[in-house]
C-alpha cells in the first residue's frame, strides 16, 4: 500500500502514484532535449490528458474529475520533479482556465471548460505587459466598448502557453481613469481577428515552457465574454493568482525535490579519500538543511491548497506565504545540491545545472517574492488590528 502521511484520498494518492510514475518513465528521459531545443511537450501533455489528469481541478459537469487545487498541487509537484518546464506547461492551462471557472458564465463555461479539461485545448492567462508587472492596476491593454463588442487593444508579455493556447483569459483597461477599478476580464478565442502572437521569448530556465507576447490589435470581443462584470477585471485577477499561487509552490518544492533526489544519488557512488562523500559531515549537514526545508515547503503548500479549497479567509495569506517559502527554498536547494556535486553539477550532462535555472523564475511570476511578502505582511498587520 502507497505511503500516506500528508492525508490524501485514494483519489489523490492515485494522482501522485501516476504522475511521479510518468514522471520518471516519460518526463526524465526527454528533459534534457525539451530544454535544449526549448520544444514545447505536446505530446507528453497528450498522454497525461488521456489519463485524466488535465481536467483534476475541473467540475465533473465540465468534463474534469471534480478535484482541486490540492489535486492540481500533488501532480505539479510531481512532474516538476523531474522538470519544472513540463510541470509549468502543465499547471499553468489551470492558470488561464481559473477565471473561466470562477467567473465565466454558464456558456462560456461549457463552450471551454470541457476542451481543457479533455486536453483538446490549452489555456493562457494575459495579464502581465512590457511596462507591466507587479503593478497590475498600469495595466495599458484597451478594451473599448462598440455596441455589443468591446474593441481589444495592447500586448501581453511573458505569457506562459502564449503560443500554443487556443483561449487566452486577458486583463484589460475598459476605463483607466478608474485605475485598477476599471479593469475588466474577457475571455478571447485564439481565432478572434486580431489577435496575433507576437515574440517567442529566449530563457534562462523552463525552456520548453512556451513563453510569448500576445498581441490585440483591434480584436473584436462580445460582450457575452466578459469574466465577471466590467469593472471587475482586478477582482478576476487577483482570484485567480490566489487560486494558482499553491501551484507555483507546488512546482517549486518539486524541483527542490528532484534537486535532492540527484544530488543523493551522485554523492552515494562519488568516491573520496577512500570513502562516499555521504560520510562527511558536511555534505550530511547540507542534505539535512535540504530535506528539512523541502518538508516545510510541500506542509506549507498542501495546507494552502486545502485552505484554497475550503474557500477559507486565511487562504490567500498561506498561499503566498507557501508560493515564497518554496520558491526560495528551491532556489538555494538547488544551488546546494549542485555544490554536493561539485564541478560534475556544474556540467550540462547531469540535471542539476537545469534545475537552478528552472527554479529562478519560480521567485519572480505570478508575483515575485517580495510582493508576496507585501500580501503576507498587510495580511498579518490587519489581523493584529482587527483582534484588538
Amino acid at each position: 500500500m502507497s505511503s500516506n502521511p500528508y492525508g490524501f484520498t485514494e483519489e489523490q494518492i492515485m494522482i501522485r502514484d501516476l504522475c511521479r510514475q510518468f514522471a520518471e518513465e516519460r518526463v526524465k528521459p526527454v528533459r534534457a532535449h525539451l530544454d535544449e531545443t526549448e520544444e514545447f511537450p505536446h505530446e507528453i501533455l497528450k498522454e497525461m490528458a488521456q489519463s485524466g489528469l488535465a481536467g483534476i481541478y475541473i467540475e465533473e459537469k465540465y468534463g474534469g474529475t471534480g478535484g482541486g487545487a490540492l489535486d492540481l498541487c500533488i501532480a505539479t509537484e510531481e512532474i516538476s520533479r523531474a522538470c519544472g518546464g513540463v510541470g509549468v506547461s502543465f499547471a499553468a492551462n489551470a492558470l488561464g482556465a481559473y477565471p473561466i471557472i470562477l467567473h465565466g458564465s454558464e456558456e462560456i463555461k461549457k463552450q471551454w471548460l470541457p476542451r481543457v479539461a479533455s486536453g483538446e485545448i490549452y489555456a493562457a492567462f494575459c495579464l502581465t505587459e512590457p511596462g507591466v508587472g507587479s503593478d497590475a492596476a498600469g495595466i495599458q491593454t484597451s478594451a473599448r466598448k462598440d455596441g455589443d463588442f468591446y474593441i481589444l487593444n495592447g500586448t501581453k508579455q511573458w505569457i506562459t502557453n502564449g503560443g500554443v493556447a487556443s483561449v487566452y483569459s486577458v486583463i484589460a483597461m475598459t476605463d483607466k481613469t478608474r485605475g485598477a477599478r476599471g479593469a475588466t476580464a474577457f475571455c478571447v478565442p485564439r481565432d478572434t481577428p486580431g489577435v496575433s502572437i507576437g515574440k517567442k521569448e529566449k530563457k534562462m530556465g523552463i525552456r520548453c515552457s512556451s513563453t510569448t507576447e500576445v498581441v490585440f490589435q483591434d480584436a473584436r470581443v462580445p460582450k457575452a465574454n466578459i469574466l465577471g462584470k466590467e469593472g471587475l477585471g482586478f477582482r478576476v485577477a487577483m482570484d485567480t493568482l490566489d487560486k494558482s499561487r499553491p501551484g507555483i509552490g507546488a512546482q517549486a518544492t518539486g524541483i527542490a525535490q528532484g534537486a535532492l533526489d540527484e544530488a543523493l544519488a551522485f554523492a552515494r557512488q562519488r568516491i573520496q579519500f577512500g570513502q562516499p562523500v555521504t560520510h562527511f559531515q558536511a555534505v550530511q549537514h547540507m542534505i539535512a538543511d535540504m530535506a528539512m526545508q523541502i518538508e516545510a515547503a510541500r506542509l506549507l503548500v498542501y495546507q494552502a491548497a486545502r485552505l484554497t479549497d475550503a474557500n477559507d479567509k486565511m487562504a490567500p495569506k498561506i498561499a503566498a506565504m507557501a508560493k515564497c517559502y518554496a520558491s526560495d527554498a528551491a532556489m538555494k536547494i538547488t544551488v546546494d545540491a549542485l555544490q554536493i556535486c561539485g564541478g560534475s553539477g556544474y556540467m550540462r550532462e547531469y540535471p542539476l545545472e537545469k534545475m537552478m535555472r528552472d527554479a529562478k523564475i519560480t521567485q519572480i511570476y505570478e508575483g515575485t517574492n517580495q510582493i508576496q511578502r507585501n500580501v503576507i505582511a498587510n495580511a498579518v498587520i490587519r489581523e493584529t488590528v482587527s483582534k484588538k
